[in-house]
Formats: C-alpha cells, structure tokens, sequence
C-alpha cells in the first residue's frame, strides 16, 4: 500500500491506496522557486519588448495590476522586486499604485492584501479595489467588433504605464488564465464581463461553443474577445508566473503583454496536458487545497480536469473544502432547474456568468456519481446533486476490489486527453 496527501483548503487528506489499482495522475515534483536574482535576470530580458527602466521614466505613474487571493502567482515576490527596480530607476513610491483584478469576485481583504504583495509592499504602495459594478470606476471605450460594450476600470487611464502580474494556468473555457485576462475580465464591468463570457455557450445546442475549452486561444471566441477589448488599452510590460505545488515562481515569460503570454501557455501547456489510454470508473480529485478550493466556483475547475478522466456514469470523489461558500450568494438559484436542459434554457433567456458554471456543474452530476468533501451545508449540496460525504473513509465501501481508478492531487493544474 502506497499513501497520497491530497489537499484541502489549508490542510491535507490522507489516502491510502493500492498502486495495482490506482494511478496517481500528475504525481507531485519538487520545482524550486527562482531565486530574486534570476528573477531579476528575466526581467532584464524581456520578449518583444524593451526593459521596464527604458518604459518607464523617473516622474511617470505606474499601475500594477495583479490577481485576487482566488489565484497563487507568486505576486508577493514579483511585485516586490519590480516596485524595487522602479524606485531604483527613479519613479517615486507615490507614483505606483496596485489594483486587484477582482472581476466580478469578491472584494480582497487586508490580510489576503498582506499575503497577496508582502507586508512590505502592502505598507508602502496604495492599493486599489476594483468594482465591476461601481460605475463611477468605470470608462467606456466604445464595443468591440461583435457589438459586446468595452467598460473597463479607470485606474487604467489615469496611470502613464500599466504592468500586469499574472500566473498562468488552464481555464475550462478562456483556454489559459494570466495574461489579457488581468484586464478583462479583471478589470472589466460587469456587463463587459457577462457578454464576452456568454460566448462560451451555446444556446442552439444547449452546451459550450464550438472552440472553446481548456488549452484552447486559437478559434475560442471568449479568448479572442479579451484580446480585442484589451488592445484597446495594452499595457506597456506583463509577467506571467509558472508556479509550484506551493505557489512559487519556478518560471517567468515577460515582456509584450501578446507574446510573452502565448509562450508561457505553450510552456505550460507542454508541462501540464496528460493523455490516458483509456478512462476509468472511480477518480478521486482534490483542487491542490487552498486557494483552489476557497469557493465552490473555483473548484470546479478540478472537477472539469477530473470528468475527462472518469467513464460515463462512474464516481467521483471530489475534496473541495470551499471554506468562502459557494462563492456567490446567488449561486444555488440556478439549481432549481429540472435538469441541465431547463437550466440551459434560463441561461439563455437571462444569461449570468456564474450561470454558466451551475449548467456545467449540474451536467456533470447527471452524468456522474459525484461525492462531494467538503465544508459546504448538505443543504448546498443535495440542490446540487452532489452527494456529501464526512470522509474517504465513509466513501471506502464504493471502492469495489476489482475496480481501477484515477487519484488527481492537483486537478486545478491539469488538461487531460485520453486517447
């Protein structure tokens, strides 16, 4: 018998397991992080683009744009030493700002702020909150080509350069997170947020848009609206962070805000997309633990990675602590539907992001047992259809001695292929 810690929330979960029967898919590696000086060192070497002391002139006004506490990228240390190398060059402190690329998520808390930049950035550069809603926040800047209005943040204008920090992992409809999306839907309105996110659906066939999905820029509609509304605006230099298990930067793409994100996808993409023979009746999926599995609508995410591996109508076994809830107060509403037909339907009458995550959750728990750890009410849970458990102990009598599965530490992370 072998053993696993799968993460949760802030802890781990023990898993004792068979390895005849059980294959771990994307197995831990110990990645060290860069060092200050060979971060330094990439920053001096920036893709399509010239050094940030040659952008950024003494008396200029910064932005610095980075993720909210829903992403690990590494940003404290990233953003420590670029706000250094600023000051160094001779832009004042008062001249930087931070913004956090919220989106439509809550707004960060002073102690995810502190954990987010460091105490020593947190204490001595302003920060900005971003308000998808606050119209007072937000600029027009006309509609993109498919009519879809461009509402983004004024801090945007108001700052003579714009740095965004971001890391880049899979998104199961954007097709990579980082780069643009820093912008958009980062810092986006509401409605600028809802529309390019509607292209993912489609609502003739009741399910997500031809092009769409994990890994995917090229053709993908929601991909391609990003990056229109965000050339509106480039920003003048981006970072895109690979992390490790434990959030450190263990590489860096910087430089033109276009270029440096596609390699750092293709990077990422290389190191992080399995392909299976086949699939299996039984896979046991944990986010990576916190911040994967803060709220329910970010670990769903690992359930996506989770349902390619998994036969039609098998069990998964799902670790999402979501010690913030659902993640949107409103959230359940959507699970009143019938099925994942009627709650397509009300998509596309009166369409809603998060609607969009309920019809692909609920989808996936008419076509698999799901079994669900977590901190979540089953008062939650059951309008889900996800079956609660307490432990994988109490799970234990669904592992049927001949069967075979899948054990995914970090779903979060992955893409898979079965062949």
């Amino acid at each position: 018998m072998s053993a696993i810690n799968l993460g949760y929330g802030k802890s781990a979960v023990k898993f004792a397991f068979d390895e005849n029967r059980f294959q771990i898919l994307g197995q831990h590696r110990e990645e060290p992080r860069l060092t200050d000086v060979e971060i330094g060192e990439k920053l001096g070497q920036p893709i399509n683009q010239p050094t940030l002391e040659e952008i950024v002139q003494p008396g200029e006004t910064v932005l610095i744009v980075v993720p909210d506490a829903t992403r690990r990228t590494a940003s404290g240390q990233i953003v420590n030493l670029i706000v250094r190398r600023l000051i160094a060059n001779g832009t004042l402190p008062f001249d930087i700002r931070i913004i956090f690329a919220t989106g439509i998520h809550r707004r960060v808390t002073d102690d995810e702020k502190r954990e987010l930049l460091t105490p020593f950035i947190y204490q001595r550069i302003k920060t900005l909150d971003h308000n998808a809603r606050d119209l007072a926040q937000l600029v027009n800047f006309g509609e993109t080509s498919g009519g879809i209005p461009i509402q983004l943040n004024r801090a945007l204008t108001e700052h003579d350069r714009v740095i965004i920090v971001g890391g880049i992992s899979f998104h199961y409809f954007a097709g990579f997170t980082g780069g643009r999306k820093l912008i958009c839907p980062g810092l986006a309105s509401s409605r600028t947020i809802s529309e390019t996110h509607k292209l993912a659906f489609d609502c003739q066939t009741k399910s997500r848009q031809t092009g769409v999905g994990a890994g995917l820029l090229d053709g993908n509609a929601v991909h391609e609206a990003f990056m229109e509304i965000v050339a509106k605006l480039p920003p003048s230099f981006a970072v895109n962070t690979i992390v490790n298990d434990a959030g450190e930067a263990v590489d860096l793409f910087v430089g033109d805000w276009q270029t440096a994100h596609k390699k750092a996808c293709e990077f990422y993409a290389a190191e992080h997309t399995l392909e299976i023979a086949e699939k299996r009746d039984l896979v046991i999926v944990s986010g990576g633990g916190s911040p994967h599995d803060l709220n329910l609508i970010q670990a769903h995410k690992a359930l996506e990675t989770a349902s390619n591996a998994c036969n039609e109508g098998g069990t998964i076994i799902f670790l999402a602590e979501c010690s913030d809830g659902l993640g949107r107060a409103d959230f359940l509403k959507w699970f009143a539907a019938e099925n994942s037909n009627a709650l397509a339907d009300k998509l596309c009458e009166s369409y809603q992001v998060n609607g969009q995550t309920a019809w692909s959750l609920l989808r996936k728990a008419e076509r698999f047992d799901i079994q669900i750890i977590t901190l979540l009410p089953e008062s939650e849970t059951r309008p889900m259809r996800l079956h609660k458990a307490r432990s994988l102990a109490e799970i234990a009598p669904l592992f049927d001695e001949n069967s075979s599965g899948y054990i995914l530490p970090c779903g979060a992370k992955y893409h898979i292929i079965s062949s």
